[in-house]
């Protein structure tokens, strides 16, 4: 190999990743979320990692859930992540790079599924999480996770259920799933406190049901864990109002809280700021990783 071809080989790999970065961003800002999961899951590799699909915690099809885990961990956080889709769509699969980018920072993960609207309405979304928690919980050990230091994450409609599921006492009392063990909640755009009547998203939500009787914001227990509430400075689908509301319910209740707000990001770019080569758009990873690491057992 020459001297120029030698001096040539960086300038290309640069162009490359560019042109890279480029399609990315072009995916990005003008696609629907699923072609943007497609292109980020496509552009992060799970090799190396503990990767074990479609585990079963419930009884339905769509009781299943993917870990993700680093290789011979030992005690390490264990974080439970829900996908969104207006409780009506959305598939684990399509987040397999947000399992990967958090195991790659030391975290046993879990994606779940759970059954979907308008077949499924609240609670049944919600008792799947607390189920798979469970599950996460009893099987933390196996990929090297610690049961009692738990972590709960959604995005939009899973942030709902995240915060729900934890902050609302009748959830875990279900599953028989001490609070104590969840170190934290990490809710990323959720619809924590809005009136579902007036939306489409009524169709997930019991008929004739009051927001008052099912919204995250009216049921903080007063043994919470800390909680940290990510918005998009740029969202345009779920109002920043309803982390404001969430913020001062967890206040009044004098559950450690903090609302970042992240700029330039929106609704869908929020969550793929979470895969480690996209990280260039915003701060989601880091700042889920700073929670974890401020708020984990040690």
């Amino acid at each position: 190999m020459s001297r120029r071809t030698a001096r040539r080989l960086p300038l290309r790999r640069l162009a490359l990743l560019g042109a890279g970065a480029a399609a990315l961003t072009l995916v990005l800002s003008s696609c629907s979320g699923e072609k943007v999961q497609n292109a980020v899951n496509t552009t992060n590799s799970t090799r190396g990692l503990k990767v074990v699909l479609n585990q079963s915690y419930g009884p339905d099809t769509r009781n299943k859930l993917d870990v993700y885990a680093p290789q011979n961990a030992q005690g390490a956080p264990t974080i439970l992540f829900i996908h969104g889709g207006s409780w009506q769509g959305g598939d684990k699969s399509g987040h397999a790079f947000v399992g990967e980018s958090l195991a790659r920072a030391g975290y046993v993960v879990g994606v779940m599924n759970y059954r979907l609207a308008p077949q499924n309405r609240y609670p049944s979304y919600v008792q799947d999480g607390a189920a798979a928690l469970k599950w996460l919980r009893d099987h933390a050990g196996q990929f090297g996770g610690n049961p009692n230091n738990l972590f709960v994450s959604g995005h939009s409609a899973g942030g709902f259920n995240a915060v729900e599921l934890v902050d609302n006492a009748r959830w875990l009392a279900e599953v028989n799933v001490p609070v104590s063990s969840i170190r934290g909640v990490i809710g990323i755009a959720g619809p924590y406190s809005y009136d579902f009547r007036a939306y489409q998203t009524r169709v997930a939500f019991p008929e004739n049901g009051n927001p008052d009787d099912i919204m995250p914001d009216r049921h903080v227990r007063p043994d919470a864990p800390p909680h940290l509430l990510l918005v998009a400075a740029n969202d345009s689908v779920v109002a920043p109002q309803n982390a404001l509301n969430m913020e001062a319910a967890l206040q009044k209740a004098r559950i450690p809280v903090q609302r970042v707000v992240l700029p330039r990001l929106n609704h869908v770019t929020i969550i793929g700021a979470v895969a480690r080569n996209l990280t260039w758009l915003g701060g989601t990873r880091a700042e889920i990783i700073r929670f974890v690491d401020a708020n984990r057992l040690k």
